[in-house]
């Protein structure tokens, strides 16, 4: 079991490292470096790259036909316990819905979406706010503003359609459930902003699931050269 368990740590380790010489550019503009159209040589269903600031969270980012798609898939396409970090197929792959949803396993050493459990300490949240969203036609500054523990069944955690046109019930289920909750960021949400959530399998209780919330801000919508 010791065995296995190394093996899927190291194939989901290697799969990362040969990814991240396809990182795109935060840049637009740099001529030099890899372009999404590169990443999407290797697997058309690349919509986007997620990157948190002082974690190892830094990952493409698939969307399958369904939620099952990429659960056990890496980018290549080959079956991988570890699977891939995706966008729920429920969203739009632009991200230009008022909340869009990323799935990743919880592994530890810093695997896939193992290091959100680290935004559960009050100082490291408090400390760590940013990360960035790159995506085909834009980048996009994350500002991340809430972690909470829900259940896998929550109906708008895991229901996108539930931010569609009913964003103050959404938010307040955020302000009332809430662990960490950054008060400035929050109260400064309109109804024109857009929220990235990432989520992964939690321990805490049985059928967790700990979400981290972020803002999204364009930084360039120009698309990339080459994309």
């Amino acid at each position: 079991a010791l065995w296995d368990n190394s093996q899927v740590y190291a194939a989901a380790e290697n799969v990362r490292e040969e990814l991240l010489q396809f990182k795109p550019s935060a840049d637009p503009k740099t001529e030099e470096g890899p372009t999404f159209a590169e990443l999407q040589r290797i697997n058309g269903d690349v919509c986007a790259w997620v990157t948190l600031d002082n974690t190892g969270i830094d990952h493409p980012v698939l969307q399958g036909t369904d939620n099952l798609t990429y659960i056990n898939r890496d980018v290549y396409g080959n079956f991988a316990l570890a699977g891939s970090i995706f966008l729920d197929s429920r969203n739009d792959s632009r991200f230009s819905d008022p909340y869009s949803l990323l799935y990743g396993h919880h592994m530890e050493n810093s695997g896939m979406f193992g290091d959100l459990d680290l935004y559960k300490d009050a100082q490291f949240f408090r400390d760590n706010t940013s990360g960035l969203l790159m995506t085909p036609d834009g980048v996009y500054d994350l500002e991340i503003f809430a972690y909470l523990l829900v259940k896998a069944s929550d109906e708008y955690i895991f229901e996108p359609e539930a931010w569609q046109g009913r964003l103050e019930s959404a938010f307040s289920y955020v302000e009332e459930n809430a662990i960490h909750l950054r008060q400035e960021t929050w109260e400064s949400l309109g109804s024109e902003d857009r929220i990235l959530a990432l989520t992964t399998c939690s321990g805490e209780f049985s059928d967790a699931r700990t979400v981290v919330l972020a803002l999204m801000h364009p930084r360039h919508m120009d698309a990339q050269e080459g994309s």
